[in-house]
């Protein structure tokens, strides 16, 4: 859908909120001044049903009445596509609605814009094969519920009780040992540490009858600790054999769908489990409304694949030395893992917080959904939108869309709204969310950039956060732009956000909006911010301290102990540490090194070491020399073959070694490779068998 076809249909929601038709049309750059209906869902729905049957693409203002929207499009058979934007909690509804009319014009702008392109899709089959594991007497009472609309299997972590006279569905009992998987596609391993197999036994009742402690009862499960282990239960069970003392500990799997948790404490401790894993505890309640959820999760499904891996940037580990973790330190289901020297994703397992795209610091990793460029372009045009329509002091709110964008709307309804400056705008994790887009905003025009969490999000989502702050604030100080341009507010209810929102502090102006796009490689984007930044900064600055762990940095070299043998070279993923052709040098590209630590882990003289800085100058793109070394030509031909220094040291460790004993021997290490060989075969000492008498 395009900006042109999509007609903008407008409702002050019975005069609650002021909306002028005029500034909407000059902001958007639109060829006739929009009607401004009072009543658009009632007394006014006529208007809604000529745009609808005269096939137009339709933009609602309204999301409360959207339901009704939809129906009444699809009676009218409409040709063109309908789309809603929130105006009235997020804007109108305000203690400073009077001066809401550049940021209605922004959102509006924003809601304009084309839908992203599609991304790829995992998808999911399950055919209601569900695992029911927990406490006995829950887990085969919830079977015996579930049995007629799913493949029902249980597993028993206790003893239940009495077992139903009818045999539904199997029955097994252990202590599980594994637990992975998804939708579809678990894979559960358990050890069965009682002698009775449950999926065996026919409740004959035989072993009950023959054993002389009482040991077993109406579960079929023997109580160890009164077993005397006379066996005779195992006689009396006879060809059937569902009764074997060396089977203990013995270990089983079975692959299912689903997965009903029925433990105190979950098999799954993430902080989001995978889709078709319910725990919910031993609370009846809880129980019985993810037995509801189950009945929805049979079927195929599909969602977006929420992340592009380009593995070649990827400074995971090289040669088995490890470097950055930081996307699987962050992953909070768990989906990302080692994998040689580079990570695998598993996209089925991928919730789509982008928080791996957050913290990457080459842009192996990167968020599709939405791309960069997408969450570019929407910023862009809010902002340039509400200046075009006399907005000043800008502040991005960006939240969530599920609780985030709820908190907002109650804000609305029942408080004093967002301050007119402050433009709320969804992502859908904000823990995607890193310095090319904070710093990206305020290139773009915003004062301020406010993160907030709901309380839905996970705990390192916040640390982490709070971590990419500090770095674009960082910067900005350091340009003279000032402090307090972004915050992170924990806001866990309508009253804390309203407190918090309405008491954020004032930040200086920004620079002077910048024209250029955001780009979907990382550190091109910001290669773009920090030129906008620095032309504009009140204080030029040619470099800038970082904290530990930010993305860019310097790598010094000890020469002293540096032998130039370019270990650390082969191991730079960024090729931000580079040898010479010409001569022995190591050479260094600082805009390439993303801190990952993997040279200065491999080198063996520990003669690296790495200074977390932004350096703003061109020498940041360009080569320099870390250390070079003085040529050392063969000692019997003169070919350049090595550096003095290492030639130095070798002898000087190995003088004294055993091996070197030979006459001659020492003076080989001064050689290069050929002359090596033909001086060994020269000086051999060949014995004889005349030697032997």
């Amino acid at each position: 859908m395009t900006q042109e076809r999509r007609k903008l249909l407008l409702c002050n929601c019975n005069r609650t909120m002021p909306l002028d038709g005029k500034t909407v049309a000059g902001a958007l750059a639109l060829d006739a001044i929009p009607h401004v209906s009072s009543e658009l869902c009632r007394q006014h729905v006529a208007a809604f049903e000529a745009a609808a049957k005269n096939g137009d693409d339709l933009l609602v203002a309204c999301t409360q009445e959207a339901p009704l929207f939809r129906e009444l499009h699809e009676e009218f058979k409409a040709a063109g596509a309908i789309s809603f934007v929130n105006i009235r909690e997020n804007a109108g509804w305000s203690r400073e609605s009077q001066q809401t009319a550049p940021k209605i014009a922004a959102l509006l702008a924003a809601a304009q814009l084309p839908d992203p392109e599609p991304v790829a899709v995992v998808a999911y089959r399950s055919g209601g094969e569900l695992l029911i594991v927990g406490p006995g007497a829950a887990a085969v009472a919830w079977a015996d519920q579930l049995a007629e609309q799913f493949s029902v299997c249980v597993l028993m972590t206790d003893s239940p009780g009495e077992l139903p006279a009818e045999r539904r569905y199997p029955v097994f009992s252990g202590k599980v040992h594994q637990l992975s998987g998804y939708l579809g596609a678990f894979e559960v391993a358990w050890d069965q540490v009682n002698p009775i197999d449950l999926d065996t036994c026919t409740r004959c009742n035989a072993c009950i009858r023959v054993c002389p402690e009482q040991a077993i009862d109406y579960s079929y499960q023997i109580d160890l600790d009164k077993c005397k282990a006379h066996r005779q239960c195992v006689s009396a069970c006879g060809e059937i054999r569902a009764i074997d003392f060396d089977r203990r500990d013995v270990r089983r799997s079975e692959r299912f769908d689903l997965v009903l948790d029925l433990g105190a404490t979950p098999l799954l401790r993430m902080h989001q489990p995978p889709q078709g894993y319910l725990a919910p505890g031993r609370d009846p309640l809880e129980q019985a409304q993810a037995a509801r959820q189950l009945a929805q999760m049979i079927g195929e499904f599909e969602k977006p694949k929420f992340f592009v891996y380009r593995e070649k940037i990827c400074a995971h580990s090289r040669a088995e030395i490890t470097g950055c973790t930081q996307c699987i330190d962050i992953c909070s289901t768990a989906a990302i893992s080692a994998d040689g020297d580079h990570v695998k994703v598993e996209p089925h397992l991928c919730m789509g917080c982008g928080a791996c795209a957050g913290v990457c610091p080459s842009g192996a990793m990167s968020y599709a959904y939405p791309r960069m460029a997408d969450m570019g372009l929407r910023v862009k045009t809010l902002l340039a939108t509400y200046r075009k329509a006399g907005g000043k002091d800008a502040c991005l709110l960006f939240h969530n869309a599920t609780d985030g964008r709820e908190s907002i709307a109650k804000l609305g309804r029942r408080g004093k709204g967002l301050p007119a400056r402050v433009i709320p705008l969804d992502a859908y994790h904000i823990a995607s969310l890193g310095i090319d887009t904070l710093l990206g905003a305020v290139a773009y025009g915003a004062t301020q950039v406010v993160i907030m969490s709901s309380g839905s999000e996970a705990p390192e989502y916040l640390a982490s956060l709070q971590r990419q702050l500090g770095y674009a604030q960082q910067i900005l100080s350091a340009l003279g732009y000032g402090e307090h341009h972004f915050q992170l507010l924990e806001a866990y209810d309508p009253v804390a956000l309203e407190s918090a929102v309405w008491a954020l502090p004032a930040a200086p102006g920004a620079p002077p909006a910048a024209t250029f796009n955001w780009s979907n490689e990382k550190r091109t984007t910001l290669d773009f911010i920090f030129d906008h930044l620095l032309q504009h900064a009140p204080r030029p600055q040619q470099q800038i301290a970082l904290a530990v762990g930010a993305p860019y940095g310097q790598v010094t070299v000890n020469k002293q102990t540096c032998t130039l043998c370019m270990a650390c070279v082969g191991a730079c993923p960024e090729s931000a540490l580079l040898d010479s052709k010409e001569r022995p040098q190591l050479k260094f590209i600082e805009r390439n090194c993303v801190q990952c630590g993997l040279c200065e882990k491999t080198c063996p003289e520990d003669a690296i070491s790495l200074t977390p800085r932004l350096l703003l100058t061109g020498q940041a793109k360009a080569e320099s020399v870390l250390n070079e070394a003085e040529v050392f030509a063969c000692a019997k031909c003169g070919k350049p073959f090595a550096t003095k220094q290492m030639i130095d040291n070798m002898l000087g460790r190995l003088a004294s070694h055993s091996m070197f004993a030979e006459p001659g021997a020492i003076e080989r290490l001064k050689m290069c490779a050929d002359c090596r060989v033909v001086d060994m075969l020269q000086n051999a000492r060949h014995g004889s068998v005349l030697d032997l008498k």
